[in-house]
């Protein structure tokens, strides 16, 4: 990416900044690249030249584009307003404040980034920094997790004073700082006060499971739908939310346990610290017949509700053991069916 960027913008001002310089530093790999540049777009057209990625306007507001490569990484290209040294004095966290030339010079480090990073320390460019970017919150304890550095006093009292602003920005961006943490992340923004504006709360349903959209529940709770989430995490959040633990250990028990949570039962017992019943559902689970014992088309009714409802018991009475049989399916229809014509 970094050869590419300077065949793009060779003879012109252009800097590589922020997590790139950072990483590389830090000895992580560098996945994405940002760039400081006159002309955004000119530079992200040229780079994306010859089929390299897809090009895209990032934010109209600071003049950001993307390109998209296809192995999941991106550059971004920036706008570079003055100089170098009053571009980094909008950055975040000094850390990020390092820019290293596209082309021949030295390393600008006008805030002591390396020094931090030696040390291991997250420290505000600026006390303006949460008031210009309040999602800057979170990505404070993300990057703590990630990095495994700390805030440094200063910049802790900051976070703390500027709690109230973590509601501010765009809910996909809360979103996606928030699926990035662990269970210690969690306890970290409970700690700086970041997390009951957001509605949130920690208890011990936070270590039971690796799932992120399952931290996220057992934080927020149905406050997890005011975020932009996806269908499948809203349909997630509901199971663990609305779901009762079986009555039991029965098979019956389990099958309707599981008719009503899969496939998420595991992830819903867990969080509803039923446990016990995990060692039961997986065996249902590798028991599950690859075949129903009769088909809706195979009862011989008119289309309704009916049909439904007499396969969903026949599925239950064999997971229960009661019936094992097409014969026994077709009996058990036939006096539903019966029954439900004298009604």
């Amino acid at each position: 990416m970094r050869e590419r960027v300077q065949e793009v913008l060779r003879g012109e001002e252009a800097w590589v900044v922020g997590g790139a310089i950072r990483d590389e530093l830090l000895g992580r790999p560098i996945v994405d690249l940002d760039v400081a540049c006159r002309e955004p777009e000119a530079a992200a057209r040229a780079y994306a030249r010859g089929g390299r990625g897809a090009p895209f306007q990032l934010s109209d507001r600071w003049g950001a584009w993307r390109v998209a490569l296809d192995d999941g990484r991106t550059v971004d290209f920036t706008l570079l307003r003055g100089g170098i040294a009053n571009d980094l004095g909008t950055r975040d966290f000094t850390v990020n404040a390092i820019a290293d030339p596209v082309g021949d010079g030295e390393v600008v480090d006008p805030f002591g980034g390396r020094r931090d990073l030696e040390a291991r320390t997250l420290r505000a460019v600026s006390k303006t920094i949460f008031e210009d970017d309040p999602l800057r919150l979170l990505r404070a304890v993300r990057l703590e997790e990630e990095l495994g550095f700390r805030l440094d006093p200063a910049t802790e009292r900051l976070v703390r004073e500027h709690a109230p602003r973590v509601t501010q920005p765009a809910g996909e961006r809360i979103l996606d700082e928030l699926l990035r943490l662990s269970a210690d992340g969690y306890r970290r923004l409970d700690g700086l006060g970041l997390l009951a504006p957001l509605g949130g709360t920690v208890d011990e349903r936070l270590d039971r499971s690796g799932s992120p959209g399952f931290r996220l529940v057992a934080v927020l709770g149905s406050g997890v739908e005011r975020l932009p989430i996806s269908n499948e995490l809203r349909r997630f959040a509901r199971a663990l939310l609305a779901a009762e633990p079986p009555a039991d250990g029965s098979a019956r028990s389990i099958h309707r346990f599981r008719r009503s949570t899969e496939p998420w039962s595991v992830d819903v017992l867990r969080f509803l610290g039923s446990e016990e019943h995990v060692a039961a559902v997986q065996r249902a689970r590798a028991d599950e017949p690859s075949e129903p014992l009769l088909r809706g088309d195979e009862l011989g009714l008119p289309p309704g509700p009916l049909i439904g409802a007499i396969l969903s018991e026949i599925a239950e009475e064999r997971a229960a053991g009661t019936i094992t049989t097409r014969e026994e399916a077709l009996e058990l229809a036939r006096r539903r069916a019966a029954a439900a014509g004298d009604r």
